[in-house]
Formats: structure tokens, C-alpha cells, sequence
């Protein structure tokens, strides 16, 4: 795994589906940069049980992420045919219909490799002096948030059987938002509306003393 935070994301072209139904050739993170936030996640399978419960939650707090200028993008290893199948798929038969943000196809791995997310890692044979995989080359649950200018300033990755919360994404996209427009500093467990603090002793002092 890689540490990204203070980086600018790598830039990649690929298949995607957006709206649920399109698939474009050439999509892009660059398409936001000096125009929004982006909460960029993967997970590793279409038609599986953890990812489901993920991709639907988030659609269910999209308005929320767009009221705050974000932009949620999802990826996986599989392709774009995939995703549309499971795009187009009733949740009832195991599908996630209704999800409308872009989901890119990593079908290369390239992606997940440069975000530091694919699992396992390649290795040269030593009799056959051949590169080979060693795992299942599939994303773990990494989530990145970017700001305006493609910055990673948040990076989150859990191995695959542990889902995510949206919840928590959407407090750490406050806590990014308030940062940047009030010169503070948020404590732990800050939510939006909660008191912040300075970045000097006696504001630190002055919260502490308050707990």
C-alpha cells in the first residue's frame, strides 16, 4: 500500500458507465479538477455481498455529496460490460439498479495497482523467469477523497470483507470543506456545526478544558 495524501491522484483514461446505462470510452478524474470534490472508492467484485450493500449506500446519500460540490465516482477490476449487467440488474436478483454515478473498469488493473489497492503482487519466477501474479488481483475497499485541484487529502482502505461508512465519508468531506474555508483545525469526532479550534496552544487548552 501507498500513501497518497498530499498527492496528486494518478491520472488515468478508461471505460466507464455512467447514469447507470452509458458507457463512455475516455473517462477521467481530470474531467473534475478546478471544479469539484471527488470521493473516488473501489471494491473489489460486481455481483458479490459486501459491495452491493456499499455501491446502494452510497447512491443513497448522493444528494448529499452533490450538495456539497463532490462528485462520487466507484471502480472496480471488472469491465465495463460487468458493471452495466449489474447496473442493469434489479437488487432483488442481486443487482444494484438505481445506482447513477460513474463506474470505471480497471480490467488492466493499472488503476488500483497506482492507487496502492490491488491485492496480491507480481513476482518473477525464478525457474521459468517469468513475471506471474501471486493472489487474486482485485481492489481491496480503498477510498480516496480529492480536492478541487486533485489533491488526495483523505485516504481510507479496508481489507474486503469490511464495509465502509458513508456516514463517515461524508463527515470527513465537512471536516475537509470546513478546514479550507475557516483557517481551523477539527478534533476528534467533529461534525459539522461543532466547535473547532486554532491551531494554537490556549485554543487547544480553552476546548479541552470545555470536555
Amino acid at each position: 500500500m501507498s500513501l497518497m495524501i498530499g498527492k496528486e491522484a494518478p491520472d488515468f483514461r478508461a471505460s466507464a458507465v455512467v447514469n447507470g446505462r452509458d458507457i463512455v470510452e475516455d473517462f477521467s478524474l481530470a474531467r473534475y479538477k478546478g471544479k469539484q470534490y471527488v470521493l473516488f472508492f473501489f471494491y473489489p467484485k460486481d455481483f458479490t455481498f459486501v459491495c452491493p450493500t456499499e455501491l446502494i449506500a452510497f447512491q443513497e446519500k448522493l444528494a448529499e455529496f452533490e450538495s456539497r460540490n463532490v462528485a462520487v465516482v466507484g471502480c472496480s477490476t471488472d469491465s465495463e460490460y460487468s458493471h452495466w449487467k449489474w447496473l442493469n440488474t434489479e437488487k432483488s436478483d442481486g443487482g444494484i439498479k438505481g445506482v447513477t454515478y460513474p463506474l470505471v473498469a480497471d480490467l488492466s488493473k493499472t488503476i488500483s495497482e497506482n492507487f496502492g489497492v490491488l491485492a496480491g503482487h507480481r513476482r518473477v519466477n525464478q525457474d521459468t523467469g517469468m513475471a506471474e501474479f501471486v493472489g487474486e488481483p482485485v481492489a481491496y475497499r480503498g477510498l480516496f477523497l480529492l480536492d478541487k485541484e486533485g489533491v488526495v487529502r483523505h485516504q481510507l482502505i479496508n481489507d474486503m470483507p469490511i464495509g465502509r461508512s458513508v456516514t463517515e465519508a461524508l463527515r470527513v468531506v465537512d471536516a475537509l470543506q470546513f478546514c479550507e474555508s475557516h483557517g481551523e483545525v477539527c478534533p476528534a469526532g467533529w461534525t459539522k456545526g461543532d466547535e473547532a479550534i486554532s491551531e494554537n496552544q490556549e485554543s487547544i487548552a480553552g476546548y479541552l478544558k470545555k470536555k
